[in-house]
């Protein structure tokens, strides 16, 4: 979602639309080998990331859709990531959410010292 897309109250909405628009045609043994990613549009290349709990509850109805489309195994076993500028000061409490499952490593993942943190920080 974007900025004031948040802003409006409205995320739920758009990433509900979202993910039933991307899974069209996806069968439940396709989501096998599917991993999911929720990166904010207003999060890329800005600095500014998700809080943890934010990520968590947009990951969490993600994971809600699934279960709606297929079912709660599918949703348990889908893989969900954050991916909205994730980096060593932040990596710990986004992983410790229940629905986030990993992170979708950018521009921290080209300093090796802020992808060892973070590596550091998913012990």
């Amino acid at each position: 979602e974007v900025l004031e897309q948040r802003e409006q109250g409205i995320t739920e909405e758009i990433v509900r639309m979202q993910t039933k628009v991307a899974l069209q045609g996806v069968s439940e043994e396709e989501m096998k080998s599917i991993i999911i990613a929720y990166e904010p549009v207003w999060a890329i290349g800005t600095g500014k990331t998700a809080t943890a709990d934010q990520a968590d509850e947009v990951c969490g109805q993600i994971r809600k859709v699934l279960a709606e489309l297929y079912s709660e195994a599918v949703a348990e076993a889908t893989t969900i990531q954050y991916g909205g500028f994730m980096k060593p000061s932040n990596a710990k409490e986004l992983l410790e959410k229940v629905h986030v499952d990993g992170g979708l490593i950018g521009g921290a993942a080209l300093k090796a010292a802020d992808f060892a943190g973070i590596i550091d920080a998913a012990k």
